[in-house]
């Protein structure tokens, strides 16, 4: 493939600055979002669960759209390469957990928005922008939604735990620099200059 033609490397061993402020944000929202989800879900209706739900739903279309930006980013930006003396099965793996943390990231909110939309509940971004409903009302699809969105929030979690625990596993235990790529401050584990 010519060099006209492929996506352009990020410099040097680490990500670019937008790939890194990208993946920090989402990173933050969804482990927020997760965190206010898992809140409000028992709260007892009232105007404030109301506007809890609101602020859930905001986020979910905001992590929904930085997504898209972080994917087409990182589609004409590709990811510095991984450390030569990685096994392929960890490279393999590393690939399905990005190509499966990608799916959650887009299904999550999309499940959410479609048992909003079930359950009769407009989404308005912000309180400005009304979404579209992509469902009729309909209490029995709502409910099963809101059971498939829990579940993909929780796989999602799962997930994450484990790309964490990878990233670090990496850069404490192996000491390359699979984690230095998206944390350049920290230092080069193969050096011996972590910080």
């Amino acid at each position: 493939m010519s060099s006209s033609s492929s996506p352009a490397r990020s410099s040097g061993t680490c990500y670019t600055g937008v790939a890194i402020g990208l993946h920090w944000l989402i990173a933050i929202a969804i482990i927020g979002s997760f965190a206010v989800g898992l809140y409000m879900v028992d709260l007892p209706l009232s105007p404030q669960k109301l506007k809890i739900y609101s602020w859930h739903k905001w986020a979910g279309v905001t992590i929904f759209l930085c997504v898209v930006l972080r994917l087409g980013w990182r589609l004409l930006h590709r990811p510095p390469d991984l450390p030569a003396g990685m096994p392929a099965w960890q490279r393999k793996a590393a690939e399905a957990t990005h190509v499966l943390l990608y799916l959650l990231m887009f299904a999550v909110p999309l499940s959410g928005w479609l048992m909003s939309s079930a359950k009769g509940f407009q989404t308005v971004w912000f309180g400005v922008l009304p979404l579209p409903d992509l469902l009729d009302k309909n209490k029995e699809l709502g409910d099963l939604l809101q059971q498939v969105h829990m579940m993909l929030n929780f796989s999602m979690a799962a997930l994450v735990i484990a790309h964490l625990g990878a990233a670090l596993k990496h850069h404490l235990i192996d000491r390359d620099d699979v984690l230095v790529r998206m944390l350049p401050w920290i230092g080069n584990a193969t050096s011996g200059d972590v910080k």
